[in-house]
């Protein structure tokens, strides 16, 4: 494709399951033809928001192959395949690629991440399991000075998902890989901001819910509208801090109220548990949200 595809705003895609925590795939159909038809820049597959830990292999692959059929070609997918040892990341890779995934991710070593070395030696083994552009995840110790300059001579790798809230630590990343990377942030609360410190994307939870906002309100704050992003920006952060002890409960419901769209209960160890909200107050506040959408301008 002569067109840059990894930019913009990328869901990161819930995953819908049924009571037994299978696969719900018309309702997995649901959101992605939701998403296609609100023109959003791309689908992030199986990382935290898609539960991707809490499946098994053969269920992981179920879900990639799936949808990427749904996708049809209609809208790029990154799928994460970080795993808890490398070899599964690396079956998981080879899979997305064969099933014409558009990119892979991955988190660093979970729970054995010991040292530098650990985590570019688990990133250059997915890196190379394919030809697909690769975009680690930035997190902890695998976002070290010393794993970021080993990445830059990886050629798959072409960018990272930046999962901090750190705004200096994006732009030192940025400067280091002097234009080289497309750089998404993984901080819903920090979209706009993210994009002054060189990110040319964002991937997140909340972009299910509030996808044609969000990409509406990024690039307004692109176009220079930097007042009118900035008081978006704290009700933004606002909701996502007052919802945060419920945050599940609240985007499963969020997403059946808005959408008709049933996600269904997450898997353990994730609790869903009770929020003080009814739905009248759960429809208020997305539409105080959704007040800063393109139809509203």
């Amino acid at each position: 494709m002569t067109k840059q595809i990894f930019q913009g705003v990328w869901p990161a895609l819930l995953t819908p399951t049924h009571t037994d925590g299978t696969l719900n795939v018309a309702e997995l159909e649901k959101i992605v033809e939701l998403l296609i038809g609100q023109e959003l820049d791309g689908l992030y597959l199986l990382g935290s928001t898609g539960q991707g830990f809490l499946f098994t292999e053969a269920e992981r692959k179920e879900i990639t192959k799936k949808t990427i059929e749904i996708a049809n070609g209609r809208i790029p997918v990154m799928v994460q395949v970080g795993a808890m040892n490398t070899e599964e990341s690396v079956r998981l890779a080879k899979h997305a690629a064969e099933s014409g995934a558009d990119g892979i991710s991955s988190v660093g070593p979970i729970y054995y991440a010991g040292n530098s070395n650990m985590a570019f030696t688990h990133y250059r083994r997915i890196a190379e399991a394919t030809d697909l552009p690769f975009f680690p995840y930035q997190i902890g110790g695998a976002a070290s000075r010393d794993v970021l300059q080993k990445l830059l001579d990886l050629p798959q790798v072409k960018g990272m998902k930046l999962t901090t809230d750190k705004l200096l630590e994006i732009g030192s990343i940025s400067n280091l890989s002097g234009g080289k990377w497309q750089l998404f942030s993984g901080a819903d609360e920090l979209m706009c901001q993210a994009a002054i410190c060189g990110t040319v994307g964002a991937i997140g939870s909340f972009y299910n819910l509030f996808g044609p906002t969000c990409k509406h309100m990024r690039q307004s704050f692109l176009d220079g509208e930097v007042l009118t992003a900035q008081d978006f920006m704290m009700k933004f952060q606002g909701l996502i801090e007052t919802i945060m002890p419920y945050i599940w409960t609240f985007i499963i419901r969020g997403m059946e109220l808005k959408y008709g769209i049933q996600i269904g209960q997450p898997k353990p160890p994730i609790l869903a548990p009770e929020m003080p909200l009814s739905d009248e107050e759960v429809m208020a506040m997305m539409e105080e949200i959704d007040a800063f959408g393109p139809a509203q301008s």
